[in-house]
């Protein structure tokens, strides 16, 4: 009998080098992604990776494993395409603050209404990287660059407050600086049954000189050990602290039935009760 292979953080990686400007939390959040799946012990072919588009897009071109770099805003409905067609795989989403927030931002309450069985890795460094630099649903009020020259008048969107608004049942908040606590997040978050979002503030060392890491490093700060992740209320009272921003397990709650539930019971109702082949179904047209 052969022995099981464990696979390293390595293994998941491909071959294809990542592009990021040198210094760019997205590295972090990759290490942090590699290590996860190490710890987890997925098979590559059993993983599949929806991205979208901007600098955490190309997150699906550096791991080895199935991968759909879709159209800007839309990698979510796609990865719950995915799940629906084949439940057995282990669905990742990855996006930005621009693609998750703005174009693809009606597609989270929907998600988080249907529960798929994914995990969502929002990477947000406030800033429309890619394109060089315009201002983002995130971006805070004064931040000057190509699109605002005399300053954003604009309030940001709050990630977090909005994701615990929408419903979705595991809410949680890493810095791309903590490799170790992302990685714990990640896990975490693919344990969780059904719609988990993973908020990454990830910094942009090129186009924004407002939230760096050492802005950032300021005032990250652990959620208190008796945080309840279960109650809704203690989950917004961290989320709308402004003293500190806080990061871990704001909210979970398992007790949801899933999208793959729901789809297993709608199958129940219909192909199980009156068994019938597509010529029987093309037959009565």
């Amino acid at each position: 009998m052969s022995e099981a292979v464990a696979f390293k953080a390595k293994d998941y990686k491909n071959d294809v080098e990542p592009i990021w400007c040198p210094g760019c939390g997205d590295f972090g959040d990759l290490a942090a992604f590699t290590q996860a799946l190490a710890a987890l012990q997925f098979d590559p072919k059993d993983i599949c990776i929806v991205s979208g588009i901007g600098c955490s897009g190309r997150f699906s071109h550096f791991i080895k494993s199935y991968a759909y770099h879709t159209a800007h805003g839309r990698a979510v409905p796609t990865a719950i395409g995915v799940k629906a067609a084949n439940p057995n795989l282990k669905v990742f989403v990855v996006g930005g603050d621009g693609d998750g927030f703005s174009i693809g931002g009606g597609h989270i309450p929907h998600a988080a209404r249907r529960n798929p069985d994914i995990t969502y890795l929002i990477i947000d460094n406030a800033i429309y990287g890619l394109t060089k630099g315009q201002v983002s649903p995130t971006s805070p009020v004064g931040m000057v660059s190509g699109t605002t020259p005399f300053g954003l008048e604009d309030p940001p969107l709050d990630p977090l407050p909005m994701l615990l608004s929408y419903g979705v049942s595991f809410v949680a908040r890493g810095f791309s600086s903590d490799v170790k606590q992302v990685s714990k997040l990640v896990q975490e978050a693919v344990a969780h049954p059904g719609f988990a979002v993973l908020h990454l503030v990830s910094p942009c060392p090129t186009f924004n000189q407002v939230i760096t890491f050492d802005f950032m490093k300021e005032r990250v700060a652990p959620i208190p050990d008796d945080h309840d992740s279960r109650s809704i209320d203690a989950a917004f009272r961290l989320a709308l602290n402004r003293d500190r921003f806080y990061t871990g397990v704001f909210y979970r709650n398992p007790g949801l039935a899933t999208m793959e539930q729901k789809l297993e019971h709608q199958r129940k109702l219909t192909m199980d009760r009156e068994p019938r082949s597509l010529e029987q179904l093309f037959a009565r047209f």
